[in-house]
Parts: structure tokens; sequence; C-alpha cells
């Protein structure tokens, strides 16, 4: 019998994760069957419970439930805790079990795929809202020499200051306040989406570093090709970090990691 997982989400037309995971089950021969599920915004705890109740092995969760599953799960991995949302959910010996695998995705995605070293590093995260915080957990884990979050409202980077100062060196400025130069830059904001960027200066980074999107698109980013004009080494957009997050998750229901470069680059069209 085929075991059953899906995407939740509202909106959920535009997700990928099932074409993702049904590359994952063909490269490892896991069978599965993975949909999407549109939930309505007033109805998510319903829909998960019956999700399971009929049998369903696994969710991923996108916005805007990640926190509502966090409330949810009757236990949390620790970055997941520490994230404050979860975005992988699963039936463990009754319990329901969340997980984020989101920021261990963005990592292995600088790491492995393209060998950016974050220990020592000085880092920049653009952005105070969800994305970011639930990378933190996972990038502090790597021993950065220093990060940065810059916000528009200065308040919002400093509450994350608060919530992650016991994992290492960290700060929370203004745009206008930001002085370079960083070793990676990490747009955790979602004004790319609409072609727009923060005020970022000229000066911001340094001598080979690397800039990466956490959002993607058909093309280049506008902070991709900021980040190329003004001189990065490497500057990447965030169809990697999806690709890693699911794998992350698949690992999780299956107890397999699937080889990842063929399914970006199979989403890539190479």
């Amino acid at each position: 019998m085929t075991d059953r997982y899906a995407v939740m989400g509202n909106p959920v037309d535009h997700s990928k994760s099932p074409e993702i995971h049904h590359m994952f089950a063909r490269q490892t021969g896991e069978a599965i069957q993975y949909d999407r599920i549109l939930v309505p915004l007033d109805g998510f705890e319903a829909a998960v419970r019956d999700f399971f109740a009929d049998g369903g092995r696994g969710l991923n969760i996108t916005v805007p439930f990640k926190e509502q599953a966090w409330a949810l799960a009757d236990r949390r991995a620790p970055r997941a805790e520490r994230a404050g949302a979860v975005n992988t959910l699963y039936m463990a010996d009754g319990e329901l079990v969340g997980d984020n695998t989101d920021g261990t995705g963005l990592v292995r995605d600088l790491r492995v795929s393209h060998g950016v070293a974050l220990a020592g590093r000085r880092v920049l995260l653009l952005g105070a809202g969800g994305a970011v915080r639930g990378l933190l957990p996972v990038l502090q884990g790597e021993a950065p020499a220093e990060v940065v979050i810059a916000n528009r409202t200065v308040a919002r980077a400093e509450a994350l200051v608060e919530l992650f100062a016991d994992g290492g060196r960290l700060s929370g400025v203004a745009f206008d306040a930001l002085r370079g130069p960083f070793d990676v830059v990490i747009n955790g904001t979602s004004a790319g989406l609409s072609g727009e960027l923060p005020p970022l200066p000229a000066d911001l980074l340094a001598e080979g570093a690397a800039c990466y999107d956490m959002v993607y698109g058909d093309g280049p980013t506008v902070f991709e090709r900021w980040a190329q004009a003004h001189g990065a080494a490497v500057a990447l957009d965030g169809l990697g970090m999806l690709v890693e997050q699911a794998a992350e998750s698949f690992l999780l229901w299956r107890g397999v990691r699937p080889e990842t470069a063929p399914v970006i680059a199979a989403l890539r069209g190479d």
C-alpha cells in the first residue's frame, strides 16, 4: 500500500513539493503518494487531524500555517522549538511530532552544494521575519564569528537578538546603520518577490563574499543581480534550499536521504 504525504498551505498551487518528493521516491525506490492540500485559513487543525486519522504518514507545512503547526505538535525537535515554526509533521509513538527543516536546508545548500563555509565568518541576515527566525538555530550551530540581523524596523531585529542571544555573537540594526564588510549575506525578506531590495550600502561585501536569496524565480532574483553587480563571488537563489529542506523531511519520514543535485538540475531544466 502506497504511503500518503502532502503539503498543506494557502495558497498551495505553486508548490513544487509534489514534484520534488516524487523525484525522490523514484530515485530511492520508496513507494509514496504526495499531494497538495489547500487548507481554509480557519481550518488548519481539523485538516491535519483528518489527514493523519485517514492514514496519512507525513506533512509539509507552508505559509501561513507554520506557527499553527508548531502549536499543534505534541512534541517538537529542538531546532523547531527554537525556530517557533514547524514545516514538517509526522506521527511517532502516537504523538504528532513537529520539526523544521528550512534552516538545515539552506545551510546544507550553502556548505555542501556550494562549498560556502560559515564557521568563523561574519554573516548578515536581511529581514527579521519567520524565514530568518527559522534559520537562526541552525546557522548559529555552524559557529559563525558574528551574525547581524538588519531590518527596516529595528525593534523586530532586536527581538530576535533577545531570543537567540545565547547562541553566539548576535546583534540587530536598521538598514541605514549597516556597516560591512560581510562574508555571507542572506536575504530573508520577501521584498524580492515584488522586485524590490532593502537599501544596501555599496561596500557591504567582503572580498570573496557569498550572497544567498531565500526566494527563487525563473531567472536571477533582484538580490542575486545586486550581489553580482557588487562583486559577490557566489550569488545563489533559494531553489537549492527548497530541495534540501525537502530531502531533510524525506529523511525524517523514510529513513533515507535522497540525492539532491539531480533534482535541483531537473527543476532548473539543466
